[in-house]
Parts: C-alpha cells; sequence; structure tokens
C-alpha cells in the first residue's frame, strides 16, 4: 500500500509539472507583453515548487508513520474480512 501511496503521489507530481508546462508552452503568445510572461512564469514556478515541497513532506511523514497508518489499515481489512466470512452460509 505504501509503495502504491507513493507511486501516486509522483505520478501527480509529475502531471501537474507537465500540465503546467504545457500551459505555459500553450499560452505564451497570449500574454500581453514580456512582462506579463515573467509574472506568469514565476507564479507557475512557485506553484510547482511548493506543491513539490509539500508533497514530498507529506511522503516523509508517511515514510515515518507508515507502520501505524497502514497497520490500521491492516487491521481494518482482516476485521472486514473475518466479518464477511462469518456472515458466508
Amino acid at each position: 500500500m505504501h509503495r502504491r501511496d507513493m507511486a501516486v503521489a509522483w505520478a501527480f507530481v509529475l502531471g501537474l509539472w507537465f500540465s503546467i508546462i504545457f500551459v505555459a508552452w500553450a499560452t505564451w503568445s497570449l500574454a500581453p507583453s514580456g512582462t506579463a510572461r515573467t509574472v506568469l512564469l514565476v507564479g507557475g514556478s512557485v506553484v510547482l515548487l511548493f506543491n513539490t515541497a509539500a508533497i514530498m513532506a507529506m511522503l516523509r511523514h508517511y515514510r515515518e508513520d507508515r507502520d501505524f497508518m497502514y497497520g490500521l489499515d491492516i487491521q481494518f481489512l482482516d476485521a472486514a474480512r473475518a466479518l464477511k466470512q462469518e456472515r458466508r452460509p
């Protein structure tokens, strides 16, 4: 579960980077001036930087609390499986 969650988080980061870069490239000619382009590039860079840093921090905390968080998930999954087997005729 932990590996899947990490892969999904990194896929989100990559998707964010590709989408921001694509939007910057696709709308480059729509900016009215060089100053506007600079402001948009700085704004997009800040969004990328902070979102990437936030997801990296989240993954670091996941790694630290992995046993606690996923341990609870496994306990609940085991309990649900046991309950399901009890209900079978």
